[in-house]
């Protein structure tokens, strides 16, 4: 059977695409980010996942404002990226896997949510940037299979942190009745804090931040009694990206230990972190 070995939970500022193909990780402006990344390049160099599934937010690549999932899902053979206009095209691209991105649609379904399908996807910088930064050292290809979802953090009425979370739920189920052996890894992209237009342009909450990082391996479930507009106001327009960081953790579904966090304020008035969580188990709830 397939295992959930653990979770990725990080920034996807597009700056951070800018400064690795400019060189600039050892900037004093930037080096406090990449250095949070060591223990994560040990811990995939060791499990080495057949199979990643992320969780994020479409900027505008595949959804507008006029035609906008809650959660879409790709069922592609391969993903591209594709530069929403931050001059940082050029990734590789993505092996799919469609059995497994249906095993987990009809999974979702029969607990009824209702995704997009999606058998031809582009993926933007919430993506590709985390995926860089997870395995800076892959040339030619990426050492696994993506299977991309998409969450809208953007055209409100969003979805509550509540129903991210048991979406995580039946995602992690599908995971764990998937009858291949693949070792899966998830990852929560976006936030931490931070708003990008308007009077509180720059808004960063620490206490929120840490809250939030102090809770999600131990108490997950604490990060639910916020509303998604409590969120915006707590963390900014922009800080509900912590949907996709629910959601994910949300799919990692047995006993799970925190080995790695590091905080890093501000890169593009934005509250940069990163987690590693490892799952032990799995529960059969």
């Amino acid at each position: 059977m397939s295992t959930i070995a653990g979770g990725i939970f990080t920034s996807h500022v597009p700056g951070i695409g800018q400064a690795i193909a400019k060189g600039l990780k050892q900037d004093p402006y930037w080096k406090p980010f990449f250095d949070g990344w060591h223990t994560v390049h040990d811990w995939l160099k060791r499990e080495k996942p057949d199979v990643l599934v992320c969780f994020y937010n479409d900027h505008g690549l595949n959804f507008f404002l006029d035609k906008l999932p809650t959660f879409a899902i790709g069922a592609a053979d391969g993903y591209r990226h594709e530069d929403e206009g931050w001059g940082i095209s050029g990734y590789k691209p993505y092996p799919g896997m469609p059995e497994l991105s249906w095993h987990i649609i009809e999974q979702v379904v029969h607990d009824e949510f209702d995704p997009t399908m999606c058998q031809k996807m582009l993926v933007d910088h919430a993506l590709a940037i985390p995926v860089e930064m997870a395995w800076p050292d892959e040339e030619e290809s990426w050492p696994f299979k993506l299977v991309p979802i998409a969450i809208n953090t953007v055209q409100y009425p969003l979805p509550s942190p509540k129903r991210c979370f048991e979406f995580g739920r039946s995602v992690g189920r599908a995971l764990e009745s998937w009858p291949g052996d693949e070792k899966i890894v998830v990852m929560g992209t976006g936030g931490l804090s931070h708003q990008l237009e308007g009077e509180r342009a720059g808004h960063i909450n620490i206490e929120y931040d840490t809250f939030c990082m102090d809770n999600l391996s131990r108490d997950p479930e604490a990060l639910l009694q916020h509303s998604s507009l409590d969120i915006a106001e707590l963390a900014g327009s922009q800080g509900v990206e912590i949907l996709n960081w629910i959601a994910a953790r949300g799919a990692m579904r047995g006993s799970v230990t925190e080995l790695s966090r590091n905080y890093h304020i501000p890169i593009s008035n934005t509250a940069a972190a990163t987690m590693l969580l490892e799952n032990h188990e799995t529960v059969l709830a």
